[in-house]
């Protein structure tokens, strides 16, 4: 059997859909995937046992992207059925242009007038990892409705010692990154216990400079700077040993929870009932509910910042303790 999946654009989110790819493999265990995405969503994808063939969807440069994306549709071929997690019209496109039978997408105007499955699936009760897999098993009346733990198929790292993930960046946005020094004052009171490790993509370099330099400032030596210079699959190792991650809501937050990594999420703008660590038995998150929040916007419109500015580090340094590692 083969099976398209177009997988999210956002590493986090790519990451949440990885319950639903696990459903859809133990369901048709003889199947071969092919995923479609951008390249952070395919290169933690790729390692599936089933994975038989990878696209990087790049039409969204094509001077046509209508045209683009049916080159690619008709390269692809027809499947036995094909699915999108995305809700956007060209990944709709794709999936008719491929000539596949069975096509499933969340129901919108452009996916219920051309795709053959488009139900409806709310998005305000529910994780989006449990959104994903309602979407997956939408043809299969046996499924019971359980949703399994994020899985990804990367081996994690072996420290030599207990080490602190630090994940300063949000690739969303500014208002959902907690401040450089406030991660420094946290790490400092642990750096007894473990080494540090500072992660970040390449954008986010400078938000890991800014940690590093404040750690310096307190004299804290045990730590290794690694922004910008690890790939995805060795991100995803790196988080997978770590003993301990203190993350933004983001992609890695999501990726210790596919290891069970200890994670301390600091919140501030996005609906964290739909994107908390999913089934981390040692996650937990520190927010406040302020009445602006949750804006779900990339900057804090008020120009305050007062959900992310209000979460001091003792609260996180506490929230640390609670976890008994």
């Amino acid at each position: 059997m083969k099976i398209l999946i177009i997988l999210p654009n956002w590493l986090g989110d790519t990451v949440m859909a990885t319950p639903a790819i696990e459903l859809l493999s133990q369901h048709y265990p003889d199947a071969k995937f092919t995923f479609v995405g951008s390249y952070v969503s395919i290169e933690a994808i790729k390692y599936h046992p089933q994975c038989e063939k990878t696209v990087i969807d790049e039409t969204k440069k094509s001077s046509s992207r209508l045209l683009a994306t049916y080159k690619l549709a008709r390269e692809l071929g027809a499947f036995d059925f094909a699915i999108t997690f995305r809700n956007q019209i060209h990944s709709t496109l794709l999936l008719k242009f491929t000539g596949s039978v069975i096509c499933i997408a969340k129901k919108s105007w452009h996916s219920m007038f051309l795709l053959s499955h488009t139900p409806k699936i709310s998005k305000y009760t529910q994780h989006l990892a449990q959104q994903y897999a309602q979407l997956a098993m939408i043809n299969t009346p046996s499924w019971n409705g359980q949703t399994s733990n994020l899985k990804l198929h990367i081996d994690a790292k072996k420290f030599d010692k207990p080490t602190m993930g630090i994940n300063g960046g949000a690739a969303y946005g500014s208002a959902k990154r907690w401040y450089p020094e406030r991660f420094a004052q946290v790490a400092k009171e642990y750096s007894n216990k473990f080494d540090i490790v500072i992660l970040g993509a390449p954008n986010e370099i400078d938000i890991a400079n800014e940690i590093e330099s404040n750690l310096k400032s307190l004299g804290v030596t045990n730590y290794i700077n690694l922004a910008g210079k690890t790939n995805i699959k060795e991100l995803c190792a790196y988080i997978g040993g770590c003993s301990l991650m203190l993350t933004n809501d983001s992609g890695p937050m999501h990726i210790a929870a596919a290891y069970q990594t200890p994670t301390i999420a600091i919140i501030g703008p996005t609906e964290y009932k739909q994107t908390y660590p999913w089934m981390n038995e040692k996650g937990k998150i520190v927010r406040h509910d302020l009445e602006c929040s949750p804006c779900i916007k990339r900057e804090c419109p008020l120009g305050h910042h007062e959900c992310m500015k209000s979460i001091t580090a003792y609260e996180v340094v506490e929230a640390v303790r609670e976890l008994k590692l």
